[in-house]
């Protein structure tokens, strides 16, 4: 399963071990615990990977072959690769973008993709330092 968690500046993606289901009823019991709202409804988010990275190419072709269903990849412009995820959100209700998003596709293509983004973190950060 791929968690992405949105925050008021920025996400954070994360590969569980556990599996949708098993995940939103901790969270739906931890909600009912400390008396938290929380909606859960389909949706999709996404998220840019540099086109340059090395590994785009593979992730292409494991959408292709097992997800595309669930995964959509499209050519944002000449720097970047729109990743478009179909899952579910998980909010407190209000209309902001602060919340969870949750998906799952094949394992092989949840490690990859996640550790493209976590590469292209890595690599913003050094070249954000270099400036």
């Amino acid at each position: 399963m791929l968690k992405l968690t949105y925050t008021e500046g920025s996400f954070f993606l994360e590969c569980l071990t556990l599996s949708i289901e098993e995940w939103v009823a901790q969270r739906v019991i931890l909600a009912l615990r400390v008396g938290q709202p929380l909606c859960c409804e389909p949706s999709t988010a996404s998220f840019l990977l540099p086109v340059d990275l090395p590994g785009v190419e593979r992730l292409k072709t494991e959408v292709q072959r097992n997800d595309g269903e669930i995964i959509a990849l499209c050519t944002g412009d000449a720097e970047y690769l729109e990743v478009t995820l179909q899952g579910s959100w998980l909010s407190d209700g209000t209309d902001d973008a602060v919340g969870v998003f949750v998906t799952t596709m094949s394992y092989q293509t949840e490690f990859f993709l996640h550790k493209l983004w976590h590469e292209s973190q890595v690599d913003a950060s050094v070249k954000s330092a270099e400036c």
